[in-house]
């Protein structure tokens, strides 16, 4: 990302005094992909990460491993989640990878401790021990290992660049974000996955497919599209978790949403038929609610219900560990033609 073009997002005041800031890029594009607003840079390079979980998801629905295992909602939901491992969480993944049949330590991803506080404070006190399905990447990984198990491909290299699997999977990424394959930089997340770099705008151009499908040329791609999608705003407290903005977005039928490590955001509006990405340029996340609150005021969406939600669940006022009022956010970017 070029630092010198990214754009004022948010400031935070304590006491009138201005005490952070933070800066980032914002790119909206409609459903033919051209740039139709944007806050900074709309092209600045960006890593995914968890963003790009809907689509990573892809490969497995299309070859129809949601039928060979007769999954649900809940367990397709749950492959695109960074979840906390709260308990509706876990019987879900626990139901995944009993109907996939494959050994959790087959998962590459690490043995962690919840991310919710609550469930993560009831494991250790009742003596629990870390488990890679406590890893909040668990749910995807299980997603791509059916996919092997089911057409007999090797399970040990699974994460691995050159696995066909992740082949296809940044293949079919490319096609939705509308670039070649080519164009997207590698690296690795730190679940052990490839993780993807491009443009600010084609990942809006691939969330806004997440919204259209009727834009994706492959009907099987476009038929797991609405799949995926439908199980996310089905069973949004799988994607997210509680308190989280990824299952309060999606709790409106008319939206996907996904964010990723380090400040990346992307989501999609069904009926105004636009994708949305943004990244916070430090990678803080505790803006997100902020910004997409501010962006979907400046886009005049309709949802009064929601927007009130998430002003009461992302407040501008700024609380101590009392919850007494000791500041202020406030957005000040403008999205511009």
């Amino acid at each position: 990302m070029d630092s010198l073009r990214d754009t004022l997002l948010i400031e935070e005041y304590r006491a009138g005094i201005l005490e952070c800031s933070h800066r980032g890029n914002i790119c909206v594009v409609d459903e033919e992909g051209r740039v139709l607003m944007h806050a900074g840079d709309p092209h600045a390079r960006v890593f995914t990460r968890s963003a790009a979980k809907p689509f990573q998801a892809i490969p497995a629905i299309r070859a129809g491993i949601k039928e060979a295992y007769r999954l649900t909602d809940a367990e397709v939901a749950v492959m695109t989640a960074s979840h906390r491992a709260e308990d509706v969480h876990i019987d879900v993944l626990e139901s995944l990878l009993s109907k996939i049949g494959v050994e959790e330590e087959g998962l590459v991803c690490a043995p962690s401790l919840p991310l919710d506080g609550r469930s993560r404070e009831a494991l250790l006190r009742s003596g629990g021990q870390r488990r890679r399905l406590y890893h909040n990447c668990s749910g995807k990984h299980l997603g791509v290992l059916a996919y092997c198990k089911m057409k007999g491909l090797d399970l040990a290299s699974y994460h691995e660049p050159d696995h066909p699997v992740q082949q296809e999977i940044v293949e079919t990424l490319a096609q939705l974000a509308g670039i070649s394959a080519e164009d997207i930089g590698r690296g690795t997340d730190g679940c052990g996955f490839p993780v993807f770099a491009l443009p600010l705008s084609a990942l809006a151009a691939a969330y806004m497919k997440l919204a259209c499908p009727d834009r994706i040329q492959d009907d099987r791609t476009a038929a797991a599209v609405r799949q995926i999608t439908r199980a996310m705003n089905a069973r949004p407290e799988l994607v997210g978790g509680s308190g989280r903005i990824d299952s309060a977005l999606l709790e409106d039928d008319n939206i996907i949403a996904k964010g990723g490590f380090k400040g990346v955001y992307g989501f999609s509006l069904r009926r105004e038929r636009l994708g949305i990405a943004f990244k916070v340029s430090d990678g803080s996340e505790e803006e997100w609610g902020r910004i997409v609150l501010e962006i979907l005021k400046q886009l005049h969406y309709s949802n009064r219900e929601l927007m009130l939600k998430l002003e009461e669940q992302f407040p501008a006022r700024i609380l101590n560990d009392e919850g007494n009022v000791v500041g202020q956010t406030e957005t000040v970017f403008t999205l511009k033609n």
